[in-house]
């Protein structure tokens, strides 16, 4: 039986966009276990599995299901040691919550408000209320204005990965010659970017985006699978 992922997604049930559930998606592709991607609105999770969950992702494996990306992650190791390693150890599971920690505080701080309006815009009417209703009070202030200064931080925003831009010029994966979870971590940021907004935070030319390009063609063009946004 095929695992369930809830996935986050706005007015196209077709387009999912949350980086926590690509990283999931990534995490089952790279496991070899087939799922089925179960398309939830923002107003639509409190009612998932009977009200299980607040957060997506979550998924359902048989009779158990588990929240929050890297739970899901560290319980699919478990559960299937046999198939392909998302972490290479209890090393690699340390690295990979270090990874986790720098992408929400570097990655998802710039992105997140960057491209804001583009995540209200894509969402159902119902759902942009939420929205709205959710954020405002976490920005102190209107959303409309929270991007407003996304280009005045640009340069510092790619000043801030050059940790990882530099790495990846000695291996072509943040898992070194292939990808681990850490990959799908990060990847799932620039992603969410990818699927939501036309804007750009990498240059053409920076390694970073021949990285992303790498993880975009895994598992079959998994993540290419959805186009990018107009």
């Amino acid at each position: 039986m095929a695992i369930l992922l809830y996935d986050l997604v706005g007015a196209d049930a077709g387009r999912p966009f949350s980086p926590h559930c690509w990283k999931v998606a990534m995490a089952l592709a790279h496991k070899g276990l087939p799922f089925t991607s179960m398309p939830a609105p923002f107003t639509r999770i409190p009612t998932i599995e009977g009200g299980a969950t607040k957060i997506v992702p979550l998924i359902r494996d048989g009779d158990t299901l588990v929240s929050d990306s890297f739970d899901i992650a560290l319980y699919l190791e478990e559960a299937y040691p046999d198939r392909p390693t998302l972490f290479g150890g209890e090393g690699g599971k340390a690295m990979a919550r270090f990874v986790e920690r720098w992408s929400q505080l570097t990655i998802h701080s710039y992105l997140g408000a960057a491209i804001l309006m583009d995540i209200h815009d894509c969402l159902a009417p119902e759902d942009q209320a939420h929205f709205r209703r959710t954020r405002e009070p976490r920005f102190g202030k209107p959303i409309e204005e929270v991007p407003l200064d996304r280009d005045a931080r640009l340069a510092g925003f790619r000043a801030s990965l050059e940790p990882l831009r530099s790495m990846l010029s000695y291996q072509p994966f943040i898992g070194g010659a292939s990808p681990l979870f850490a990959d799908y971590i990060v990847f799932g940021a620039f992603q969410f970017a990818r699927v939501v907004s036309s804007y750009q935070p990498l240059a053409a030319d920076d390694p970073i985006r021949a990285w992303f390009e790498r993880c975009l063609a895994l598992h079959d063009g998994l993540g290419a699978r959805v186009p990018a946004a107009a």
